[in-house]
């Protein structure tokens, strides 16, 4: 006699293999997600560093923003064209912080990571505000 079909417990034995696979691999391709948009993270705070730069030597006396420009937004100044788009966090409802002191012409910059595991990240300190148990990367003028 010929079978044509597959018996139940084979379609349940290969369900089962699959479900266990796939158990196996989501928390790796949601750890891969996080470090990603840390990553991302990290390279828009150096070109907002880097913006910032040119900023201030386009100033007279030189001076830093006093706050962070709308995301998405163009970073400009009488004409100069700093950023075309400025960033925003990778993470829908996250952001970057951002702390200026024009006196001693210092600023802080930082984002809260999402990998926890991260070699740049340090201990959240102000103007960073990220939940308990979390690391920021921090950038500060050169």
């Amino acid at each position: 006699m010929k079978r044509k079909f597959f018996t139940l417990v084979e379609l349940l034995v290969v369900i089962a293999i699959i479900g266990m696979l796939s158990a196996l691999l989501l928390p790796n391709f949601m750890g891969a997600r996080e470090r990603a948009r840390d990553s991302q993270r990290k390279s828009d705070l150096k070109q907002i560093q880097k913006a910032f730069e040119m900023y201030k030597q386009d100033q007279s006396p030189p001076s830093y923003p006093s706050q962070l420009p709308q995301s998405g937004q163009e970073f400009s100044y009488n004409g100069i064209i700093y950023m075309n788009k400025f960033p925003t966090d990778p993470n829908p409802g996250g952001q970057y912080f951002y702390s200026v002191n024009n006196q001693d012409l210092t600023y802080t910059l930082c984002a809260c990571l999402e990998n926890k595991a991260d070699k740049d990240g340090v201990s959240c300190y102000p103007p960073c505000t990220c939940q308990s148990n979390s690391k920021c990367y921090i950038v500060n003028q050169p």
